[in-house]
């Protein structure tokens, strides 16, 4: 029987893990089936250490949706749901680079078949779609329904970094966005603290903060800083709340066109192509591997983060 992990509590011996990333968005993969683990934020803080730990933007648990109570009502829809954790240890609503990587861990694993499979999150049920691998060995595609995105107020949402200021789109993926579109990508800064936004009341439990710049039709490039993790390569709800805070900026709105519209969003650490429907949706198309598997040290989380 596996044991339990906390701040507190002993680490078990030969607790599996596995690392992988979304366009270089990586995550520690903690397989947890039946719902054994209790994993506190300081002990995720302490695995996604770059120096002292594993390394990573987050934490993936891996769980049975009918063995945690957080997911137990969505379990007719997905048997498994992705408790994801900020590298900071704050749970996180929903991870578009994350749940890619998830569908294929459970595909790997042979927990899931190849093609269409459900999972559960925090910001509901999700659609994914994993493809075949190349011939070459190369995994396929993932492509995930991320929902629809809602463009909420209040008007006038401001980011600013030092003394320069942007007017900024406010949109929600499951989790908060504010996109904003600069000449520049160095613009940004370092960010490697939350660039500050306005009004101060917006975003009260934090927000994601995108910098965004044209590189061609339909074609943009971005840098973002994710609440509870800073800079990251890549962010998958960012991508997409980039593609429509875009395609409203170009005048494209697929609910009153009645046609799909696809932007290809380049982030530090790929390509991700994000299409909206007319019926609100939208799907985020992209690689996700799995890099590495082991075991933790016995005893190590009980004492790293103390």
């Amino acid at each position: 029987m596996i044991g339990r992990v906390s701040e507190s509590s002993v680490t078990p011996a030969g607790l599996p893990f596995l690392k992988g990333h979304g366009t270089q968005n990586d995550f520690v993969i903690v397989p947890d089936p039946d719902g054994l683990l209790t994993i506190g934020p300081e002990a995720v803080a302490a695995l996604c250490d770059r120096r002292a730990g594993i390394g990573g933007d987050g934490l993936l648990r891996v769980v049975r949706s009918a063995a945690d109570p957080v997911a137990a009502d969505q379990a007719e829809q997905a048997e498994w749901f992705m408790d994801y954790r900020n590298s900071d240890g704050s749970i996180g609503e929903m991870c578009g680079n994350g749940v890619r990587v998830f569908a294929r861990y459970l595909v790997e694993a042979g927990l899931a078949e190849p093609g269409e499979l459900a999972v559960a999150t925090r910001a509901g049920v999700r659609r994914v779609r994993v493809g075949a691998d190349a011939g070459d060995g190369t995994p396929g595609q993932v492509t995930v329904d991320m929902g629809r995105a809602v463009l909420p107020g209040p008007d006038g949402i401001e980011v600013a970094v030092g003394e320069r200021r942007w007017p900024a789109r406010n949109v929600n993926m499951g989790n908060p966005h504010a996109v904003a579109f600069v000449d520049s990508l160095d613009q940004a800064g370092d960010l490697l603290s939350a660039p500050l936004t306005s009004p101060a009341n917006a975003y009260p439990e934090g927000v994601n903060v995108e910098f965004v710049v044209d590189r061609g039709p339909r074609h943009v490039a971005m840098r973002v800083h994710e609440r509870g993790s800073g800079e990251t390569r890549s962010c998958g709800t960012g991508a997409c709340a980039v593609a429509v805070a875009a395609a409203r900026r170009d005048g494209v709105d697929p609910s009153v066109t009645g046609e799909a519209v696809t932007y290809t969003v380049d982030v530090l650490g790929g390509r991700l192509v994000i299409t909206e429907y007319p019926d609100g949706r939208v799907e985020k198309t992209g690689p996700a591997v799995i890099v590495a598997r082991g075991e933790l040290d016995p005893g190590w989380l009980a004492t790293a983060h103390r």
